[in-house]
Parts: structure tokens; sequence; C-alpha cells
């Protein structure tokens, strides 16, 4: 057995610490996102059994995903639970698409700004959400909402003893996860999500306090394969920038965490076409079964690669755990209070934050720095699909100001001709520019325009400098000498 797997034991022991790592999140991720427990679970088994299988990157670990939670639960208060599968399905059609006509590389020209900004967005609107949770309280539906309700919230917490053990059991599984950290390697064996929620329950239980806890209906009893009404939706057209967002989002951040991934560990690179793939058959499968989307998480895949995971057989045997969690013991999701998923999601928020990157690029790249926040802060202001939008309009009129730098420069010696020198890069981005140097100088004296230095001159400036040749020639003594690259 050793020699014909001869990682075998390397990939068991990691698959039992990401399967470990796998349950709060997949089931706090369910319930952020509106949807019963055990669809979380559903999703990490698929990623698990499914994508686990498949080439692509053979490392990183898919699941359901924090990023993704703001976006899901605003399907489901939009258009249902019954509609989620449908919209999951068509998102991984449409991934499945991308991988077959290579274009699953072409996320690798994101700009990471509008990347990083998407987190932080999401990141926000998780925190703000989850201590509304946290304290039992019903969350406003806008993200703005939520942040400017949560002083009234903290008011009527202060009010209530139910909310502020509610309260107290969200800001314990925080602390503990914070300071697990620091705890012997041998504790640290247990992840900390997983020791915060255990003795989230035992608090719960040993102190008899009046906290919900997660609702339970059975594995079987919430896959639930989506409907002819369901498919009905799809005459929708709202519908559809859902699934677009679905699909852009968990591509980019699969094919990101994938980057990452691979730089954490020194076996095969990931191949982005097949990863793709992947995704898009995880997320098929996840949508005809009406479960949640799927994309590769970090945190997981992290965890993995540091708990000595070799090949793919670790992230199929964590699957294999969770179908074996989901089916023999689901009453245990039971005992889960409500408050300690809500701090686990907090935390995950709190950690998609780029502080580091953020303070990095303002320091060196103050544009970058400006797209990732404009960006986060939409999402915020707006939702996620166009907060990511804004981002990347942005990031396109950067990159073309920058790409379209040009020098203009005038000799005017008194006497003779006036020399203009064009160099760089002339675009319609610097039409205006150019028209305003040209159109001030003098009528009466013959001019020598230089292109010759030009990298590129697109058709408007083209057009716009021949336009304004013949209206100083005819205005002029003499035509204007127009001198191209050879």
């Amino acid at each position: 057995m050793t020699t014909k797997y001869p990682h075998l034991r390397q990939d068991f022991l990691a698959s039992i610490v990401v399967f470990l790592v796998a349950v709060p999140l997949c089931v706090g991720v369910a319930v952020a996102s509106g949807v019963p427990a055990e669809l979380g679970l559903v999703t990490g088994i698929v990623g698990g059994l499914v994508t686990g299988f498949l080439p692509g990157s053979s490392l990183q670990v898919s699941g359901p995903a924090a990023g993704l939670t703001v976006l899901v639960f605003e399907a489901v208060s939009e258009f249902g639970v019954g509609t989620l599968g449908v919209i999951v399905l068509m998102a991984g059609l449409f991934q499945l698409a991308m991988g077959f006509f290579k274009i699953g590389r072409w996320f690798r020209a994101i700009s990471v700004s509008v990347v990083e900004g998407m987190l932080c967005g999401i990141g926000l609107v998780i925190i703000a959400g989850q201590v509304y949770a946290a304290a039992g309280l019903k969350a406003p539906q806008t993200g703005i909402g939520k942040i400017a309700g949560l002083p009234g919230a903290f008011a009527d917490a202060l009010g209530s003893s139910a909310a502020l053990a509610s309260l107290a059991i969200g800001a314990g599984t925080i602390a503990v996860i914070v300071l697990w950290k620091r705890l012997p390697k041998a504790v640290r064996s247990v992840p900390g999500a997983l020791a915060a929620v255990v003795l989230a329950a035992l608090a719960t239980l040993a102190l008899g306090l009046p906290v919900a806890t997660v609702e339970v209906e059975g594995l079987f009893g919430v896959v639930q394969p989506p409907g002819a009404d369901a498919f009905g939706e799809l005459a929708t057209p709202a519908i559809w920038g859902t699934v677009v967002a679905f699909t852009l989002i968990a591509s980019a951040e699969s094919l990101f965490s994938a980057a990452a991934v691979d730089r954490l560990h020194d076996g095969p690179r990931t191949e982005y076409d097949k990863e793709m793939v992947a995704q898009g058959v995880g997320n098929t499968v996840c949508g005809l079964l009406g479960a949640l989307p799927m994309t590769a998480v970090i945190v997981r895949s992290s965890a993995n690669v540091n708990a000595g995971a070799r090949t793919k057989a670790s992230r199929v045997l964590h699957g294999a755990w969770l179908l074996l969690f989901a089916a023999a013991l689901p009453s245990a999701l039971a005992l889960v209070p409500l408050p300690a998923l809500a701090g686990i999601l907090v935390h995950a928020g709190w950690k998609l934050i780029p502080f580091r990157q953020i303070t990095a690029l303002w320091r060196g790249h103050k544009g970058e720095a400006l797209i990732l926040v404009v960006t986060a802060v939409s999402i915020v202001a707006v939702n996620m699909f166009e907060g990511v939008l804004i981002g990347l309009a942005l990031s396109v009129v950067k990159t073309a100001w920058e790409a379209s730098h040009l020098k203009t420069e005038i000799v005017d010696k008194g006497a003779g001709p006036v020399q203009v020198h064009l160099t760089g890069n002339a675009t319609f981005l610097r039409l205006p520019k150019i028209l305003d140097s040209l159109e001030a100088l003098p009528q009466d004296r013959p001019v020598e325009l230089d292109l010759s230095g030009l990298h590129h001159l697109d058709h408007a400036c083209r057009t716009a400098l021949h336009n304004w040749a013949e209206r100083h020639s005819s205005a002029g003594t003499e035509p204007v000498r127009v001198t191209t690259a050879a």
C-alpha cells in the first residue's frame, strides 16, 4: 500500500485537519447565507468528492466561501432558496464554457487592487451583518444600513439580557480563535474555529443561556433539485445579473486562491483552464442538488498544505469525512449556537480586509490604492456585482490613462517655423491636451509637426491632427509640415 500510495499517511492526516476546519465554516457560511446549515455541508462534500478528483490545482480545497455569503444572501432574499440551485447551475455551466474556451488564464489579468477591494468590501459587509446575528437581532438589508444601524443595535442589545448573552457567546468565539494561535503546538492541532464552536456549545448548555442554535433539517431533507418553476425564473432578466456575478466572483476567487496556494508548496503548478473546468463541474453538481455555490477557499487550502498534504487524495478524503459527519451526526449541529457561527464569520470577514496591502499600495501606488478603496466602498454602498464592475471600470480607465503617456514639446526660436514634437502614445484620452497646445500656436507662422517619436497614434488622434493641420494651413502662410516615423 505504501509503495502504491507513498503519501497516503500525509494525505490522510491532512484530510482530517481540513475536515475539522471545514465543518464550522461550511455551517457558518450556510446560516449566514440564509439557507439550511446542511446545504453548506453538501457544497463541501461536492468540493471534496467531485471537484477534488479533477485536475487543475492539486492541493487547493473547494467548498462554500465567506466571500460569496453576501451575494448568496441577496439572491436568496430576492429569488428564494428554490431558485438558488438554478443560479448556481448556470454559473457552473458558464465556468465550464470558460474553461473549455481557455478563458481561465485571463482571470490572472484582473487587477489585484480590484480583487483586494472586492474582498475588503465583502469583509466589511460580513462583519457588519454578523454583528447583528451575534446579538440575535435582524440586520438591515443594505450594506450602508448595516453599518449605520450598528450604534442602535448595540443600544438595543444593552437593554436585553438575551441579546447580551448572545453577544457574549459571539465575542467569546472570536477571542478563542484569536488566542488559540498562542497556545502550544499540540493544542493547536485542533483548529481554533472548531474549538471555539465546541466551547461555545458547552458554555451555552452548562449555563443554560437563552441563545439560538442551528436548526437541523437532515441532509436528505434539504437536498432539493430545482424544479420547473425555478427554471422558469430564467425568463426574468434580473436573475442573469446574479448568475454573471456568481460566475465572475467565484471564478476570480478560485483562481486567485490557486495562485496563492502555488506559492505555499513546491508541487505541480495550477493549470488554470483545467481548474476552471473543475470548479464548473462542482458548481453544476451543486446547482443540481440545490446547494450553495462553490469556490476554492484559501483558509482550507492553506490548512491542507500546512498539514503536509502531497496529493489530491487529502481533499477527496476530507469530502468523505464531511459526508460521514452529515449522514451520521446531523443532530450535533443542533447544539451549535448561532452567535458562535457569527463570531467565526466576523473573524473571517476581518481577515478579508487587506490592511497591509492598502498601506503598501498607498506608499507606492496611490492610484491602485484608490481603486481598492473605491471598489470596497461601492460594494458596501451599492452591491457586490456593481461594486466590482465599478472597480474594473476604474482599473481600465487608469490603465488606459497611463498607457497614453504623451509629451508635447514646442520649440519656438522667434523666427522660422514653430517646431512641435510629440513623443509617447497619442490616444483619445490625451486628445484635448494635444489640440489645446496646437490651437494656441500663432496662426501666421509655419508649423513643423514631428510625429516620429510616437509609439502609438490611434485613429481619433490621427483624424484630429489631420483636421487641425488643414485648418492651420488654410489660415496660415504655409502648409503644416508633418513628419512621421519611417
